[in-house]
């Protein structure tokens, strides 16, 4: 019995094949982090966004019910900025307006024994932040200075920590 594609013809499609392949595994449907999200409290205890940008920017925020079920992931506030923010530290209130920031969707009164998650990004998706999660027990517990975020040790492993706003500052970039 006769080939009816050529040998040279077969090869291509297969190449082709394997390419395609290796390229849908490689690429991702994540928008790359190049910034660690935290919260942290004022004097009288409203709850502050607060980031660190390593090296891009970063152009919105998003806090939202941290739901395994999507269907449950509701958005209790947003803000975008005026501008890009580029790499330092950015920290403005969430709960009233700030200044080059406007809140797209006011933030509703965090309730008891919720979970929220608080993350950036940018409008075009190019970049994002780490995410973090806590519990308004969370906020209560923290101490106008100091800073909730996901720290991610040398190892991978992810856990939540309080850190004084310089440490933050400091290492926060290297935790990713």
């Amino acid at each position: 019995m006769r080939p009816t594609t050529s040998p040279p013809v077969f090869r291509r499609f297969v190449g082709a094949v394997v390419a395609g392949v290796a390229l849908a595994a490689t690429s991702g449907c994540t928008v790359p982090v190049d910034a660690v999200a935290g919260v942290s409290v004022t004097g009288d205890g409203h709850l502050l966004g607060v980031m660190m940008i390593c090296g891009h920017h970063i152009d919105g925020a998003t806090l939202y019910v941290d739901s395994d079920d999507t269907d449950k992931t509701v958005t209790v506030g947003s803000w975008t900025s005026a501008r890009p923010h580029k790499a330092g530290l950015v920290v403005w209130p969430l709960e009233s307006p700030a200044a080059g920031w406007t809140t797209t969707r006011a933030l509703t009164p965090l309730t008891a024994g919720t979970t929220y998650a608080f993350y950036g990004g940018t409008k075009d998706n190019s970049w994002s932040t780490s995410s973090v999660s806590f519990t308004r027990a969370d906020r209560d517990r923290l101490a106008p200075g100091e800073v909730l975020y996901d720290h991610v040790s040398d190892d991978g492993d992810e856990s939540a920590a309080v850190v004084p706003l310089t440490q933050f500052r400091a290492t926060a970039c290297r935790d990713m």
